[in-house]
């Protein structure tokens, strides 16, 4: 990559502000002063700007909290995504996100540059369960429950054995805890129509091991740690119960 790219997209420089601290004789590639967008930065260079290493890993593991109205996508022409929400640095790295929620779901989305361990997130054979906080019209009883546990017929599928928590239930309005293993298009949401209900608000709260830190306000995210880290591995590499 050249080193006016690296300082525009790790530095949250624009070019001009990126031309002018290499032409100041700010910025260095491994202790060697360099004045020159045209530099070529290599895997394991350290680069400093005013002395002070900048974070260029190419390997990003993230959580965020997607608000209702972004589109989990990469890019769109005329609509948020949840790429937009990140500095541009990790669309560069190639930040991508595990899977997707509605433009209407709300909560934890894993974005990550790892795309070997996305794939493993997200294959059914893993059976890596997510919860959903589920509002819907009406009311829910038991038998609802029963229904997602025993696997629900939708018009395509079979949707796989799933566990539903009633929270609250009352005439017009029900709140419910969902668990699924698999993520088919808007799946929650037609396995509660298929029980005769409607889901007006849509929230993941957690994602295999992880939940949702709820210090994010919508359309925050932080890294994962180390430890986060690994856990998604091991979930990756089993099933696991919710």
């Amino acid at each position: 990559m050249r080193l006016d790219r690296l300082i525009t997209l790790f530095a949250a420089q624009s070019r001009s502000q990126a031309k002018e601290v290499l032409k100041a004789g700010r910025v260095s590639i491994n202790g060697a002063v360099q004045r020159s967008g045209d530099a070529r930065v290599q895997a394991g260079d350290l680069i400093a700007l005013d002395g002070q290493p900048l974070d260029a890993r190419c390997i990003r593991h993230v959580m965020l909290n997607k608000p209702a109205g972004v589109l989990t996508a990469a890019r769109d022409r005329r609509q948020q995504t949840v790429l937009d929400l990140l500095p541009p640095a990790y669309a560069a790295c190639g930040c991508m996100p595990v899977g997707r929620l509605d433009k209407d779901t709300e909560g934890l989305l894993l974005m990550t540059t790892d795309g070997e361990l996305a794939h493993h997130l997200l294959s059914p054979k893993r059976h890596v369960w997510k919860c959903y906080l589920a509002t819907v019209d009406g009311p829910l009883t038991a038998l609802d429950a029963q229904a997602f546990e025993q696997g629900l017929e939708l018009s395509d599928f079979t949707a796989l054995p799933a566990r539903m928590e009633i929270c609250s239930s009352g005439p017009s309005c029900a709140v419910a805890r969902v668990w699924v293993r698999e993520g088919k298009f808007h799946q929650i949401k037609r396995m509660f129509a298929a029980r005769g209900r409607t889901v007006t608000a849509l929230k993941r709260l957690s994602f295999g091991p992880l939940a949702l830190d709820e210090t994010l306000s919508p359309g925050s995210f932080r890294e994962l740690s180390g430890a986060e880290v690994n856990l998604l591995i091991r979930a990756a590499a089993g099933e696991t119960e919710p």
